[in-house]
This record gives C-alpha cells, sequence and structure tokens, in this order.
C-alpha cells in the first residue's frame, strides 16, 4: 500500500512532529486524512494523483504516528494543526500547494486557507460543513446521529477509558467492510494507542471550543479567496443538508461541488470520482 511513498518525520516551531508520506513531481498538494483514520485513506486517490503532481501524506497532529505541539487543547484545535502543517510543508520545501482534506482533516484545510491565505494555491473539503456552522443547527437529530462529536468532547478521561474497554467496536461500528484490509490494519494500529485515542478526544474538544470560537471571529470577516472544491455523500451525514453548497459558498464564495453517490468514505468508497474531481480543481 503507498508503494513509491517515502517515509519521514517533521518536527515544526510549534512542538509538533508530522509523520508525512511523500511521492511525485510537480505542483505540491497535500491531502489530511479525517477521523479516526491515518493518511493510509488516500491509499486509492494518492498513487494516481502523484502521476504529475507532488504529493505528501499528513498525518493529523495527535493522529496516526504524528504527535502534537502540547498537552493542552488549544494544541489540538484547527489553528495549531494548521500552523503545523504549513511548518511541515515549509520544511519540504513547499511554501504554496494545494490542500485537500476529508472530515477533521477538512477543518484543519479550511482553516489553513483562512490563517495562511498566501500559501494555499487551492483548497478541496470532503464531506464537512464548517464547525461554527456545524454547531449553530445542532438538533436533536444531529445529537442522535453524531452523538460521538459530545462524547469525545467531554472533559477529563471519560472517553478515553471507555474507548480502551473495546477500541474496534467503539470506532468500526459496523463500518469495517468499508475499508480495505491494510488500510484498516493501519487504523487499527493507530487508534488501538491510547496517545492517539487521547489526541482524538482533544481533537474534539478543540472542535466544540477554540475551533468554533474561531469560526466564529471569522465570520462575515474573513473569507477564502482560491479556488475551492466542496464534495460530500449522498448517502452520508450531508445528504440530508439542502445547503451545503450555500453554506460554504460563504466562506468561499467561489466554491463548486457536488455530492457523489456514497456515504462518508469519499475516497475510499467512490476514489476515481474523487480523483477526477481533486484532478479538476488542481487544473483550474
Amino acid at each position: 500500500m503507498l508503494d513509491g511513498f517515502t517515509a519521514a518525520d517533521v518536527d515544526t516551531p510549534g512542538g509538533a512532529r508530522i509523520r508525512v508520506r511523500a511521492a511525485g513531481t510537480g505542483p505540491p498538494v497535500v491531502l489530511l486524512h479525517g477521523y479516526p483514520q491515518t493518511s493510509a485513506m488516500w491509499h486509492l486517490v494518492a498513487p494516481a494523483l502523484a502521476a504529475d503532481r507532488t504529493v505528501v501524506l499528513a498525518d493529523l497532529p495527535g493522529y496516526g504516528d504524528s504527535r502534537t505541539g502540547g498537552a493542552d487543547v488549544a494544541a489540538s484545535g484547527k489553528r495549531a494543526m494548521a500552523a503545523d502543517v504549513v511548518a511541515a510543508m515549509a520544511a519540504l520545501g513547499h511554501g504554496r500547494f494545494a490542500v485537500v482534506g476529508h472530515d477533521r482533516g477538512a477543518r484543519c484545510a479550511y482553516r489553513l486557507a483562512l490563517d495562511h491565505p498566501a500559501s494555499v494555491s487551492g483548497l478541496a473539503v470532503l464531506d464537512v460543513l464548517p464547525t461554527g456552522d456545524v454547531f449553530a443547527r445542532v438538533d436533536a437529530a444531529f445529537a442522535r446521529s453524531a452523538w460521538h462529536w459530545f462524547f469525545l468532547a467531554q472533559p477529563g478521561d471519560l472517553p478515553e477509558r471507555l474507548i480502551a474497554a473495546d477500541p474496534d467496536a467503539f470506532f468500526l461500528r459496523g463500518a469495517a467492510e468499508l475499508f480495505h484490509p491494510e488500510a484498516l490494519a493501519e487504523y487499527r494500529r493507530a487508534w488501538t494507542r491510547p496517545e492517539v485515542v487521547h489526541a482524538m478526544c482533544q481533537d474534539y474538544r478543540a472542535g466544540a471550543g477554540v475551533d468554533a470560537a474561531d469560526d466564529e471571529a471569522d465570520r462575515g470577516v474573513r473569507t477564502i479567496a482560491c479556488p475551492t472544491l466542496v464534495l460530500w455523500g449522498a448517502r452520508g451525514p450531508l445528504g440530508r443538508e439542502p445547503d451545503v453548497l450555500d453554506v460554504w459558498r460563504a466562506w468561499a464564495p467561489a466554491a463548486t461541488g457536488r455530492a457523489l453517490d456514497c456515504g462518508h468514505y469519499l475516497a475510499e468508497e467512490r476514489p476515481d470520482e474523487t480523483l477526477a474531481a481533486i484532478r479538476g480543481l488542481l487544473a483550474g
């Protein structure tokens, strides 16, 4: 899996250590994974993309084989994560690049575009709405379907202790058949480590705190000017939302995109369509 990609650890000024895997030549693009995965989630997209691009796969700080720059919740906030990704890309020689993110990686990606616009040539966000907008529209149906948002954000170590009893049962919940066995083995290798589970909880604690606050501070003040692609799964949680593009155009006025006929894991359920859409963004 991901043959031809070279792994390295990059230390950032913020104290994080980012595990990256890179391949290809040409204009750079960094791919950021979601929860509860690692950069292995791009295994069906990244090799083809590397045919004419420099492709960097990064484990988010705290996930996979990366570590965060601090123990406090703010170190797991998307502003801190974005700064770490920018620093890691600069260390690899890439001062300006496209960024593609799925799920939690998409939250890091759009924060990166807001905070570091000179570094971003294009942005793709897969199967998310902005964090501030998610919390603004929470209702009973969302609380039932996305209960893990509120469980993982609980203070102390309650979620960590409960997840430790059976990580597979918690993280998979019937989704095992969606993942390639080698990718699943990578995810399992990560989420069976207590420090990774803690980092995931810190990520969600940050989401409910500093991330939502940062979004509200920027609402109507800053927008994303670079070309922006929005993709989501018609059979996933955003398939129930009638205004996905409208929400994103408040943040990125030129955003374009569409739903794919799949669930939440676009790059693993519809890799060819996901790749084609990303190529379209990069070509533009």
